[in-house]
């Protein structure tokens, strides 16, 4: 299964399984608006399910966290994680506020889903992720899925919490493959980083297509005998912090790869984790991070095969880490 087909087998197993659920934002009827992961959803479960509304990122996400308020698990798409900007008001100042302004007694169940849609030379306000803006507010789940089993079992897990949820899935892993299993519900809560790949030379994390790039740096620095462990975050927010300090305590080098910007970023959190939780007297070198240039993204092709990581860079950075 391809990962962007494992998101849509979880919309189908979460429309078919909860009449409450239902999926709200642009370009929901458009086979290829968001990537082929919704593809006929509405022929299947109705246009009073599949709701595609007109431009209006605040006013979508809105109305779907009033519906939460009232019983139903709304599914908010935002093709572009970039104009989910809009509605970030709504999201931050609503959305993770009220079960904390309600003493508990309510909370809205709604799942954000903010698409990353970078490269192909569209330009700085079409390509960025913004993850650790939404990763920094209490009150809001944000997960980050990298593997084809998780883009489905993560979007139901979040759909299924009682409390918001920003689900953010990347372009670049849609044609990404593997076999899953059948599907199995857990609870949000229960979920974490996980060590996708154990090694006792080196610690990669990442979250998202980050995290598929250490998984392929890990490959190819296998046959150089470099033995890497790869952490996947998976959960930002609230971050376990326990896996990335046991691994890091373990092989005593860390490499955050990360696909935001350096500054008040996710990489800046984990090495944080790792200063905070590790004895220095384990670590053999100082921590490295790999992140986006501060700039904003460049809408020419040169520029965006250097200024966007690539496996080469991970594969580098681990092997001066490890000397």
């Amino acid at each position: 299964m391809k990962y962007v087909e494992a998101i849509r087998q979880g919309f189908i197993h979460l429309l078919r399984t909860y009449p409450n659920v239902f999926a709200i934002g642009q370009g929901l009827w458009s086979p290829w608006y968001v990537g082929q992961s919704m593809r006929d959803l509405e022929r299947e479960f109705g246009k009073h399910r599949i709701l595609d509304t007109p431009v209006s990122e605040n006013a979508c996400t809105g109305a779907a966290i009033g519906a939460a308020l009232f019983g139903y698990r709304p599914i908010v798409i935002h093709p572009r994680i970039d104009f989910m900007v809009l509605a970030t008001d709504t999201i931050v100042n609503r959305a993770a506020k009220w079960h904390h302004r309600l003493g508990g007694q309510a909370s809205p169940a709604v799942t954000i889903r903010g698409i990353i849609n970078r490269g192909g030379e569209q330009g700085a306000q079409h390509s960025q992720a913004l993850h650790s803006w939404y990763a920094h507010v209490p009150g809001l789940r944000v997960v980050m899925p990298a593997t084809v089993k998780d883009a489905r079992d993560l979007l139901i897990s979040a759909v299924l919490s009682d409390a918001p949820v920003i689900y953010i899935d990347d372009r670049w892993l849609y044609d990404r493959e593997d076999d899953v299993p059948a599907i199995e519900e857990h609870p949000l809560a229960g979920e974490g980083p996980r060590v996708l790949r154990e090694g006792r030379d080196v610690t990669l994390v990442g979250a998202g297509y980050s995290t598929y790039l250490c998984e392929q740096a890990a490959d190819r620095l296998a046959a150089e005998r470099i033995s890497v462990e790869v952490v996947d975050l998976r959960v930002l927010n609230p971050l376990k912090r326990e896996p990335i300090a046991h691994s890091v305590a373990k092989t005593g080098r860390l490499l955050v790869v990360d696909g935001g910007w350096r500054n008040a970023g996710m990489a800046s959190e984990v090495i944080a984790t790792v200063a905070e939780r590790v004895d220095p007297a384990k670590l053999r070198n100082k921590p490295v991070r790999l992140c986006l240039p501060d700039a904003p993204a460049p809408a020419s092709g040169p520029l965006e095969r250097i200024y966007y990581t690539t496996v080469d860079d991970v594969i580098g950075a681990a092997r001066a880490l490890v000397g």
